[in-house]
């Protein structure tokens, strides 16, 4: 969910009008205000992919319930990886649509953007995604990186924000998905933003297993991990302020080829982007990370309960 620098000319910056964002994203049902134009057709199909984490992994399955309620097949094809692989994926027609982040997304097909209220970033993005894509309007949930300690270790070198992690500059160890070493929002931004240099980088996942329990163990001091994840608040861990604003906001937005965004998707995805909130992404998560359940299965049962499915 973080920026990286792409390859020189990697996006061509696409030709879209300005949007006009309300305070959830949503500015109609009839597919005005989420991104670049119409004229895709979902009839064959819609291919959805996702990242490889839980989050991701629900979303990309809630979508997929909303599209086949709407009428649309859908394929899911999850656990997919990292942005570096799923959007060229997204380009090349090896899927249609996944869910994403709207900070992240922006700071990753647009490194110097400055945005950061929702509705600039929207429009920043429409201006900075490739020809060919478009993101659909944002929902209500939104989930962000977080840097995160026990307690014992912010009473230790009394670090309460990023910030304070300088004054321990050689001494901690950082574990996060090994992208996260090369990002803006992660070592890069953490250095060039807050002067922090640590001892050591350990290349572990995404807000899962591995990291926390490197946490947990002590073999980390700072894990990156996502604000929804319910272990910050199970085991009282503290997440360090960002006074200097690295961290973008994050809200859930759909990334998806022009070829297949009709009226059709746009009106199912949007309907359940006013529906679905952070406590709700929260919740599910906690059902598949705690509860062990499977992401499709939760899903399924989160949008029957919303009358999004029958």
């Amino acid at each position: 969910m973080n920026r990286r620098t792409l390859l020189g000319g990697l996006f061509a910056a696409a030709s879209v009008p300005a949007l006009a964002a309300c305070s959830s994203g949503i500015t109609s049902l009839d597919g005005e205000g989420g991104g670049g134009g119409g004229g895709g057709s979902s009839k064959d199909g819609v291919t959805i992919g996702t990242a490889n984490f839980t989050e991701n992994q629900v979303l990309g399955f809630l979508y997929a319930a909303v599209l086949e309620a709407a009428g649309v097949k859908t394929k899911v094809r999850p656990n997919l990886g990292t942005r570096e692989i799923l959007i060229p994926a997204l380009r090349g027609g090896d899927i249609d649509l996944l869910p994403e982040y709207q900070g992240a997304l922006l700071h990753y097909v647009s490194p110097k953007a400055k945005a950061t209220e929702e509705g600039e970033m929207q429009n920043a993005l429409a201006m900075a995604l490739p020809a060919g894509l478009q993101v659909l309007p944002y929902g209500m949930a939104e989930d962000s990186d977080a840097f995160v300690v026990t307690r014992e270790t912010a009473d230790r070198y009394g670090l309460a924000s990023l910030a304070d992690l300088r004054k321990q500059n050689g001494k901690l160890v950082i574990g996060a998905a090994p992208e996260v070493k090369k990002r803006e929002v992660g070592a890069v931004g953490l250095k060039d933003v807050y002067g922090v240099e640590f001892k050591e980088f350990k290349s572990l996942d995404s807000s899962g297993p591995l990291v926390k329990g490197a946490l947990k163990k002590g073999d980390v001091d700072v894990a990156n991990l996502f604000t929804t994840d319910t272990d910050i608040v199970a085991n009282k861990w503290v997440v360090l302020t960002d006074p200097r604003n690295l961290i973008p906001g994050q809200h859930v937005v759909p990334l998806i080829a022009d070829r297949k965004a009709d009226s059709t998707v746009r009106k199912a995805l949007a309907e359940l982007g006013n529906i679905l909130t952070t406590a709700d992404l929260t919740e599910l998560n906690r059902k598949v990370d705690k509860d062990k359940k499977d992401p499709e299965d939760v899903a399924n049962a989160y949008a029957k309960e919303k009358g999004l499915i029958t």
